[in-house]
């Protein structure tokens, strides 16, 4: 079973089952999927008008990896309404966010602890010869293909930059 599809299941199973705020998350996260889908068949479109519209079809049909990368942006918009609403004091609505990231989770690979980020920071910055604030770009063009959707790139950019500093 693909991810799409334990998605979809998971979906069928909240709504039996009555957890509303798992069936809102999971629905909006389809949301999210259709839409790159859609995004996907206009650019195949556009640059295939010769296509069926089966061959269309299945062209634009998101792979694990893509559906990976629309949980991954919906996990952090989660993480950023959270850190706001403990800003503004709003620990209800913060406590909200939180667990609609416990739900959006299970469907993403195992995070990288800590640790292994800032091994594989060091790594990249030895690799591409970064001495300095300058060459965040370079480490980050390096690095983000061997962590997405392992870690969060707001974590990774945080410990480059930590480590360019010393």
């Amino acid at each position: 079973m693909d991810l799409k599809e334990r998605i979809q299941n998971d979906i069928k199973e909240a709504l039996r089952a009555g957890r509303s705020t798992e069936l809102m998350t999971l629905r909006l996260l389809w949301s999210a999927i259709l839409n790159k889908e859609k995004e996907k068949r206009a650019k195949n479109v556009s640059g295939h008008p010769e296509l069926s519209s089966a061959d269309l079809e299945r062209q634009s049909a998101l792979q694990d990896e893509e559906v990976i990368e629309a949980i991954s942006s919906e996990a952090k918009k989660r993480r950023e309404a959270m850190a706001e609403f403990e800003k503004g004091h709003r620990q209800e609505l913060a406590d909200k966010e939180k667990e609609e990231l416990e739900i959006l989770q299970k469907y993403l690979p195992e995070q990288l602890p800590e640790e292994e980020i800032r091994r594989l920071v060091k790594e990249a910055i030895e690799k591409v010869g970064a001495s300095g604030q300058k060459d965040i770009g370079k480490v980050m063009a390096e690095l983000m293909p061997r962590v997405k959707g392992r870690a969060d790139g707001t974590l990774v950019n945080k410990t480059v930059k930590e480590l360019l500093a010393v």
